[in-house]
């Protein structure tokens, strides 16, 4: 036999954490690393945040899982603090973004399909670098091609156009069309925020048309921006959203947050999870919410975002040949480089102890917990400047 127990589909390396103190990791052989990806922006918290963990160990010892058969007390409680914090009227727990973004899915469909309503609009129209999870309906979400390979034939009902491109977005509309479904900051295609007169173009297509606005806030919302949600930066409000990623501070759970008008085709029957909404889930996103949502910790996001905005700025002089620009918001920052991304963050993994995340456009990925203060700002820069010293990039060599 020579497939390993666990499927080879990830290039694992060769960080092997077994233990989390804050915003660090710490590996099997003792080896410490200033964790600047949170598990692609999960660990909001850091790692063993007292809090979370105690509020998980009292949810375990009390009620795991029952079935949605039943009543959830938990689920309500935690929907309702969703529903009180954000555009939302209901929500639906998954147990992942993917799942969430699949829900939203189906949500702007139903939409229009529901009590005898227009069944041809089923085209979501999505955007180029867009990631959207891993399941069959979310890469056919995707115009990356790379994620489609071995796994044709893709779904139907999506339309690919530019992203940050309201002329082609228009366009592109048309009688089959539901409505769009962006990240208004995108992760994986490299930090690249939507300009705020494109995501008002696309709300005001959809109220001309009667679309959905579907927006996929799995990576950038909770928090990181240095609001509860993205779309409270912009100001645009979406009619569906998905969240996922540090909703749970670790522990997986993710939401489909809709309008009541947008949900108005979710009716008994028409979804459904096993696990979604469970109560060890939903205890550990009540844990978070009591940390990140109140005015002193979104502040304290967007302060430790500018300061370490301004040091990488005031770096990237120094290695004019490695960096080029640094973008996004809060702490969901992109280091643009000249040279490729992906092996200086292998660099600054093997070499310096730093963990951060490569992105499409050679953007290193920054996205450390939103507990950070300017000791892990110090330390952040001390490192990426002693891995750009020491880097030989491959043309130079």
């Amino acid at each position: 036999m020579t497939i390993t127990p666990l499927m080879p589909v990830y290039p694992r390396c060769d960080v092997r954490p077994v233990k989390g103190e804050g915003c660090h990791l710490i590996g099997e052989r003792g080896e410490r690393y200033l964790d600047f990806a949170s598990g692609i922006a999960v660990n909001l918290l850091g790692h063993n945040h007292p809090h979370l963990t105690k509020a998980i160990q009292e949810q375990a010892a009390t009620l795991m899982h029952v079935s949605n058969m039943y009543g959830s007390p938990q689920g309500e409680a935690l929907a309702q603090r969703l529903v009180d914090s954000t555009f939302a009227d209901t929500v639906f727990f998954t147990n992942s973004g993917a799942e969430a973004v699949e829900c939203a899915i189906k949500t702007a469909r139903a939409y229009h399909q529901h009590d005898n309503g227009d069944a041809q609009k089923r085209v979501l129209i999505t955007f180029d670098y867009a990631f959207h999870g891993r399941t069959l309906a979310t890469i056919s979400a995707s115009s990356q091609t790379k994620m489609h390979t071995g796994f044709h034939p893709m779904l139907d009902g999506f339309r690919y156009v530019n992203f940050n491109d309201l002329e082609a977005a228009a366009a592109a509309v048309g009688p089959d069309t539901a409505g769009f479904l962006i990240e208004p900051i995108q992760g994986e295609g490299g930090i690249r925020p939507a300009d705020k007169e494109f995501l008002q173009g696309l709300r005001a297509l959809c109220d001309e048309k009667d679309m959905m606005l579907v927006f996929d806030e799995v990576q950038c919302g909770m928090a990181r921006t240095g609001h509860l949600y993205a779309y409270e930066h912009y100001g645009v409000t979406p009619d569906i959203m998905a969240s996922a990623k540090g909703l749970g501070g670790g522990f997986p759970v993710g939401a489909c947050l809709a309008s009541e008008k947008a949900a108005r085709g979710m009716t008994f029957g028409s979804h459904g999870s096993t696990y979604g909404g469970g109560p060890l889930a939903m205890a550990a996103g009540e844990a978070v919410l009591d940390v990140v949502d109140n005015p002193e910790f979104l502040e304290h996001v967007r302060t430790m975002g500018e300061r370490l905005t301004a040091a990488m700025n005031q770096l990237i002089p120094n290695h004019g040949e490695l960096f080029d620009h640094v973008r996004g918001v809060g702490l969901m920052l992109g280091l643009k480089m000249k040279v490729e991304s992906r092996p200086f963050v292998a660099h600054l993994r093997d070499n310096h102890g730093l963990l951060t995340v490569a992105a499409a456009d050679n953007v290193v990925r920054l996205l450390p917990p939103l507990i950070i203060d300017q000791s892990h700002i110090d330390e952040f820069i001390e490192k990426l400047s002693a891995g750009a010293r020491s880097y030989q990039p491959a043309s130079a060599s």
